[in-house]
């Protein structure tokens, strides 16, 4: 069910009041596509996080404490890497939010805000 005009309104208010106060907390909400997940590091951190489950097995396979904590250690540094975001994507995301005119800027929370501003101004 979509949001009436007036919800829509308020909801606009609401993100812009959001990004005055808090605009670190704000981006790291938003939805910009171009800080989604890579998926290289998604691949190679399950691969990691597979391998940590295989050497936790052996460890205790083999009743080998440091062989089964190695194992965890390489299972949460796999899962931490495939959880990671890429620090090029994240460039590329705060470069979108600056909003310089003349740069597209593609995030939900940018869309917002220049239908904000245009309101605001008074352009159709």
């Amino acid at each position: 069910m979509p949001l009436s005009e007036h919800e829509q309104k308020l909801l606009e208010q609401l993100e812009k009041q959001l990004h005055e106060d808090d605009p670190k907390f704000a981006n790291s909400m938003g939805s910009d596509p171009g800080r989604s997940w890579s998926t290289r590091h998604v691949v190679i951190g399950v691969l990691g996080a597979l391998a940590g489950v295989f050497l936790l097995l052996v460890g205790v396979t083999l009743q080998s404490i440091f062989v089964g904590v190695l194992g965890f250690i390489v299972m949460g540094g796999g899962v931490y890497f495939a959880t990671m975001r890429s620090s090029s994507a994240a460039k590329d995301g705060a470069k979108g939010s600056t909003g310089k005119p003349g740069k597209p800027r593609s995030s939900f929370m940018s869309n917002l805000e220049e239908r904000w501003d245009e309101r605001r101004r008074g352009e159709p």
